[in-house]
């Protein structure tokens, strides 16, 4: 490594044709603009094969430690920024998500970009955005067994197809409500348009300081969606009575299981992940972008 070299991180997803063709195309902008691409052991032979002409690329960790990374593009769906957040929660990293999924909400640029995203990115002409994270703990008695996070939810969920999960929700160490449920999301304003979604969950827009608690199929008639302060605590308790078992699952990704009497403890983490953005645009724009939402008709402010 030499002292004046910058580091570009690219994130993909290996097994994906489009998205790995895509990966390459930002590894080769990068080089050709001067900079140095890394990208992950496991990623290594795919883009070598397609690429082979790539030879400044670099491994992270192997050649480069990722303290030395400037900034990471990642290339695919939401999916692939959630792993890459992973990677790089924690450091100073900020991620630009290249959508080659489908709906990409976490995603800045299209595919068709990618020259002038990454002479963006090279010229650090970029605000970097901070989503807030959930700091997520599991209990079983007084011992916390399990320690994750989340960006989007942590969501409890029953284990077994043909059983309800018995579960009480508790806001600031006080119960609220005892139901039988699929589960319970418990969000981000960041998640609030992915798994909260689809549960019936509010949109939160991203500048809003919130949790956001959906119950899923409850069995109850007190069980709407919730939205607290940061500086609330969540918590679901798995009920001993009916010896059901749940599943925890962060992002889709991190998982343990919950045994009757498990309690997992949600709140928001110090700790947030940071997110390179391009475009100005507002987060309305964003939703009438990504949902396709119908605004014909309208004349706007002092039509």
């Amino acid at each position: 490594m030499s002292a004046h070299d910058r580091y570009i991180l690219v994130v993909s997803h290996a097994t994906q044709q489009a998205t790995l063709e895509a990966a390459v195309e930002v590894c080769q902008q990068i080089q050709s603009q001067g900079a140095v691409p890394v990208i992950r052991e496991l990623e290594l032979s795919a883009v070598l094969e397609l690429a082979p002409e790539l030879t400044s690329l670099k491994v992270l960790e192997k050649n480069v430690p990722v303290t030395e990374i400037e900034c990471a593009i990642v290339v695919g769906g939401d999916g692939t920024i959630l792993r890459a957040a992973e990677l790089l929660r924690g450091t100073s990293i900020p991620m630009l998500g290249v959508n080659t999924g489908h709906v990409g909400f976490l995603a800045e640029t299209e595919r068709d970009t990618i020259t002038e995203t990454v002479s963006r990115v090279l010229a650090k002409d970029f605000a970097v955005e901070e989503r807030s994270t959930l700091s997520v703990r599991v209990k079983v008695g007084n011992e916390v067994v399990f320690e994750t996070w989340a960006l989007n939810e942590a969501t409890v969920e029953k284990a077994s197809r043909e059983r309800m999960l018995e579960v009480v929700i508790e806001v600031d160490r006080r119960p609220l409500s005892s139901f039988g449920c699929d589960g319970v999301v418990m969000s981000t304003p960041t998640g609030s348009t992915a798994y909260s979604f689809s549960a019936g969950g509010p949109i939160v827009w991203p500048t809003v300081d919130a949790m956001i608690l959906v119950p899923l199929s409850a069995h109850a008639l007190f069980a709407r969606p919730l939205v607290v302060g940061p500086e609330s605590v969540l918590a679901v308790e798995i009920l001993e009575r009916r010896s059901g078992h749940g599943v925890l699952w962060c992002d889709g990704r991190r998982t343990r299981n919950l045994p009757p009497g498990a309690r997992v403890v949600v709140k928001k983490s110090a700790v947030p992940v940071l997110l390179a953005r391009l475009h100005h645009e507002t987060f309305t724009d964003r939703l009438v972008e990504k949902f396709d939402l119908p605004v014909t008709g309208w004349r706007g402010p002092g039509a």
